[in-house]
């Protein structure tokens, strides 16, 4: 795409399915390592990636000639293989459906990269619920509460 320059930089937030508490902390380092060889792979560049045993954050310079939706597909269906293969729980893992992915500027990715670093201390004091609609209204996304997560009672 010659003559095409841009700037897109995409906080995408997404989660285990139910919400639990899946991703064992011990593994976490090697999870972030294959989604960022996924990522980069789909020539695209990741700022930074951390998260929590229930979800994961990522910040990603995304070029214009791939869909957000295509390379999430590719994230959360290669990563939740690579996490049964290497056989890190009992039972299937899978993420919830969906994701959410917020817009920032240049000017603003050194706060957004520390938020995403600072995971564990903002959960000690909010849900990853609380977060993720907190990220939701900061940001004027319309949502219905009753469709945001699936609660593990539901699941199938």
């Amino acid at each position: 795409m010659a003559n095409t320059y841009t700037q897109i930089h995409l906080h995408v937030v997404f989660a285990v399915q139910g919400r639990r508490s899946l991703i064992p902390p011990a593994h976490a380092q090697n999870l972030y390592r294959y989604i960022t060889g996924i990522i980069v792979q789909q020539g695209q560049k990741l700022l930074i990636i951390n998260g929590m045993p229930d979800h994961l954050h990522l910040l990603i310079g995304l070029r214009p000639d791939k869909a957000l939706s295509d390379l999430m597909r590719e994230v959360k269906a290669s990563s939740a293989k690579f996490i049964n293969e290497q056989a890190w729980l009992p039972g299937k893992f899978s993420w919830q459906e969906g994701f959410g992915a917020f817009s920032y500027g240049a000017s603003q990715l050194p706060q957004v990269i520390e938020y995403i670093k600072r995971q564990q201390e903002h959960h000690a004091t909010r849900s990853f619920q609380q977060e993720y609609e907190l990220l939701l209204e900061r940001f004027g996304v319309e949502y219905n509460p009753a469709y945001l997560f699936v609660p593990p009672e539901k699941e199938g």
